[in-house]
């Protein structure tokens, strides 16, 4: 069975965005050439990427942006990686998003989900949205937790848990721009 693997940055307090969804606090890869390694790692070992609509919209741009426009920019591999992947957008709403291999998923979450982890193929990648990952773990179908702790407290923000959730921790990793790699599987 292939495995789900969120992805996410997250704050010191555990935010995953401001209140109104703000980023401004994520410290970017970077010239982090370790934490890059980590991140295309991650993304080699998957062919499949997961995503809320919202996210969908903002990333696939960004991305696609730097793998088209910025051959010089430190995250010019990963996007590569990103565009080349299959992504699947989950939206309650719409049935297209402009970008390179996506695909708009109307369907039931957890049935799609369950039916792409009993597929065949490499492991899946989830970058959020909030309330995308928030039903995914409410429905328990992540199977790894990657989080990206970025060395600042927001105060206020949007999490992903309602409940408790017990994970084991697997692995934690420093990066010299301040960023801590916390890995987490299934407690």
């Amino acid at each position: 069975m292939r495995k789900l693997k969120l992805q996410m940055h997250i704050s010191l307090d555990g935010f995953v965005s401001g209140p109104e969804g703000q980023l401004d606090w994520i410290v970017t890869i970077g010239s982090d050439q370790a934490l890059g390694d980590f991140i295309n790692a991650q993304l080699d070992s998957t062919d499949t990427m997961i995503l809320g609509r919202k996210t969908a919209e903002v990333i696939v741009d960004v991305w696609e942006d730097i793998a088209n426009n910025q051959q010089d920019s430190p995250e010019y591999p990963t996007a590569q990686r990103i565009v080349r992947m299959r992504k699947i957008a989950f939206s309650k709403q719409g049935s297209a998003i402009d970008g390179k291999n996506i695909e708009v998923e109307n369907g039931d979450l957890v049935a799609v989900v369950q039916a792409l982890k009993n597929g065949p193929g490499k492991d899946i990648i989830v970058y959020g949205g909030v309330q995308f990952v928030s039903e995914l773990i409410r429905h328990d179908l992540i199977d790894e937790y990657h989080f990206l702790v970025n060395p600042v407290a927001i105060g206020h923000g949007l999490e992903i848990f309602s409940e408790k959730k017990s994970l084991k921790l697997e692995n934690s990793v420093s990066y010299k721009n301040g960023l801590v790699v916390n890995s987490y599987n299934i407690g």
